[in-house]
């Protein structure tokens, strides 16, 4: 496992909600990112609470999450280790109920 491989794993592994995105939680830098911390809140998730991660801040972590997740796009959610999904995926779990039964469960 590569450097930033075995950061996110940490990441990912350390964290009850992460979310890897394009700004921070009170500064989204883009719509997509913005709806994934609306999406969470709405959920009852306390912003401080989620541990957020700037992929602009991080070119190898930009990249590496891709990869780590084999998932093309960011935000990227992780619940409890688990890869959830971006943006449209947490929208859709929002709006059945699961999303908040997976944060909560």
């Amino acid at each position: 496992m590569s450097d930033v491989q075995q950061r996110i794993d940490e990441l990912v592994k350390g964290n009850d909600v992460l979310l890897f995105m394009k700004g921070s939680a009170s500064f989204p830098m883009c719509g997509f990112s913005g709806r994934a911390i609306q999406v969470l809140k709405a959920c009852g998730v306390e912003p401080k609470a989620i541990k957020t991660v700037n992929v602009l801040d991080d070119a190898e972590i930009r990249h590496g999450i891709k990869e780590y997740s084999n998932w093309p796009t960011i935000p990227q959610l992780y619940i409890k280790g688990e890869f959830i999904g971006g943006s449209d995926i947490m929208m859709e779990m929002y709006e059945s109920g699961e999303l908040a039964k997976v944060i909560n469960g």
